[in-house]
C-alpha cells in the first residue's frame, strides 16, 4: 500500500509540473526567439501601409523615407493672420507650414542638416539647391516652407515644368505645394465627393507633422517623426478654413 501511495503521489507531481510547463511555454517561445535573434511570431512593428503618393520626408540614413520633424518656433504674427483670414488654399498652406517649418517659413532647412546652404533657400535657384544636395551627402535635405525632400522636389519640379534656373521663391514653393494638395484630393474635397476627415488623412500621409485621427503622425516613431499639433486643432482649423 505504501508503494502504491508513493507511485500515485509521484504521478500527481508529474502532472502538476507538466501543467506549469505548458502554461509557461507561450512566454518562453518569444524569449527564446528573441535570444536566438529570430523574428517574433507576431509583427509588432505597426508599420503603416505604403502610400501611393511620394512622401516628403527623408531619413537620417541613406535610403530612408522619413525625416524627423524639426522643432517648431512660435508661429509669427503674419502666419497667424494668414490662418485667420484670406483665400482658403493659402490658409491651408499656412496651416501645413505651421506644422512643418514653423517661423522660418520659406527659408526653413531641416534641423538635422549640419552642412547648411550658404544662403537662404529663397535666394537660391532650384539648380543651386540640387547642387547643395549633391555636395552634402549623408544628411537630411528637407527644405523650404513645406519641407520638400530631394526626390519629391525633383518630381514636382519636373511635373510643373520649372527650370533649374528658377529661384526657389515663395511663389515657386507655393506652386509645388499646390500640386501636392491636388494629389491629396483637393478638388474632390472641395467638390463634396471627399470628406474633410478623409482629406485630412491624405494630408497626414504627405506631411508628417500633421496628425491622423489617432492624434499621432502617420509616420509616428520613424526617424523621430511625430505630429506637431493635435487632431482636435487640425480638425478645428480645417472646419474654419472650409466651413460647411
Amino acid at each position: 500500500m505504501q508503494n502504491a501511495g508513493r507511485a500515485a503521489l509521484a504521478l500527481i507531481c508529474l502532472v502538476f509540473l507538466s501543467g506549469r510547463a505548458a502554461l509557461a511555454e507561450p512566454v518562453s517561445v518569444f524569449l527564446s526567439a528573441a535570444a536566438a535573434g529570430r523574428a517574433p511570431l507576431v509583427d509588432l512593428s505597426g508599420a503603416p501601409a505604403a502610400s501611393t503618393q511620394a512622401s516628403l520626408f527623408s531619413g537620417r540614413g541613406a535610403g530612408s523615407l522619413f525625416a524627423p520633424v524639426q522643432p517648431r518656433a512660435p508661429a509669427s504674427q503674419g502666419l497667424r493672420a494668414t490662418l485667420a483670414s484670406g483665400d482658403p488654399v493659402a490658409r491651408l498652406r499656412s496651416l501645413i507650414a505651421s506644422a512643418e517649418a514653423g517661423a522660418k517659413g520659406y527659408d526653413a532647412v531641416q534641423y538635422g542638416a549640419t552642412r547648411r546652404p550658404d544662403r537662404p533657400p529663397t535666394a537660391m535657384t532650384i539648380g543651386e539647391i540640387y547642387e547643395w544636395i549633391r555636395e552634402t551627402p549623408g544628411q537630411p535635405h528637407a527644405i523650404g516652407r513645406y519641407q520638400f525632400i530631394p526626390p519629391t522636389l525633383r518630381r514636382l519640379v519636373r511635373a510643373e515644368g520649372l527650370s533649374t534656373t528658377a529661384r526657389f521663391s515663395p511663389a515657386v514653393q507655393d506652386r509645388l505645394a499646390d500640386r501636392l494638395l491636388a494629389e491629396a484630393g483637393m478638388a474632390a474635397f472641395r467638390g463634396g465627393t471627399l470628406s474633410r476627415h478623409a482629406f485630412m488623412h491624405n494630408l497626414s500621409k504627405i506631411w508628417a507633422g500633421l496628425p491622423t485621427a489617432s492624434g499621432k503622425s502617420y509616420y509616428h516613431g520613424y526617424a523621430g517623426n511625430k505630429a506637431t499639433m493635435s487632431w482636435d486643432r487640425f480638425d478645428r482649423e480645417m472646419a474654419r478654413i472650409f466651413p460647411g
